[in-house]
């Protein structure tokens, strides 16, 4: 079945039009790159959406019934907004695979992602966050984890069950450290630690290295 595409991509958009809630049976609505501050709550009745791109706008919060979209299994993009949280109810996306947040003003990473259990990339590059929770875990499909640009000082050791995890971008956090259970990763091959002046050495980093996971220094 063709996608049901809906594009209003760089229109200068600073309100929704009404008439894009008139089809219920939209696949792909494109909302990014306008000036957008709010998105309305009528978001949460186009139950068939797979893709939605809400990114380059000025939002500073999205509606909880975001979280009805349960059947999105394509993308999520959030990037380049001011927003401070994600809210609950986006843990209901099970089917998601590719979630972009980066470029907010995230201080805390947002605890609904990790309940998105069919991630296979996340984007989180450009936010304020200090740690990752251990519940991270959970995302098992995962394999690609960008968190370039944030304010993380070490990981969890939980990190190592992303067993299916094959790139970690830490690029330009003040990481002090990092756990040897990512060792254990099997199909990591690549691990970014460029622009990171206070990492202690990780002799493991060359065990890591000799089994032919390529590491950005």
């Amino acid at each position: 079945m063709p996608d049901h595409v809906l594009n209003l991509w760089k229109k200068n958009l600073r309100s929704v039009p009404d008439e894009t809630w008139n089809d219920l049976g939209l696949t792909v609505l494109i909302l990014g790159d306008n000036v957008l501050s709010v998105i309305p709550s009528r978001i949460g009745e186009l139950h068939y959406l797979r893709t939605l791109d809400l990114g380059h706008n000025r939002l500073t919060e999205l509606p909880a019934e975001l979280g009805n979209l349960t059947e999105i299994n394509g993308f999520l993009y959030l990037h380049d907004n001011r927003l401070e949280s994600l809210p609950r109810s986006l843990e209901r996306l099970k089917k998601l695979k590719y979630l972009n947040i980066s470029h907010n003003r995230l201080s805390a990473f947002p605890e609904p992602i990790c309940h998105m259990s069919g991630l296979v990339e996340l984007r989180a590059t450009d936010n304020q966050f200090s740690d990752l929770p251990s519940s991270i875990a959970r995302l098992r499909q995962l394999r690609e984890l960008h968190l370039r640009n944030n304010r993380l000082r070490t990981l969890p050791s939980a990190i190592a069950e992303l067993s299916e995890l094959r790139l970690l971008d830490l690029r330009g956090n003040p990481i002090e450290t990092l756990p040897e259970s990512i060792l254990e990763m099997p199909r990591l091959e690549k691990i970014d630690i460029r622009w990171i002046s206070t990492l202690q050495p990780l002799p493991w980093l060359d065990r890591l290295e000799d089994r032919g996971c390529l590491i950005y220094r």
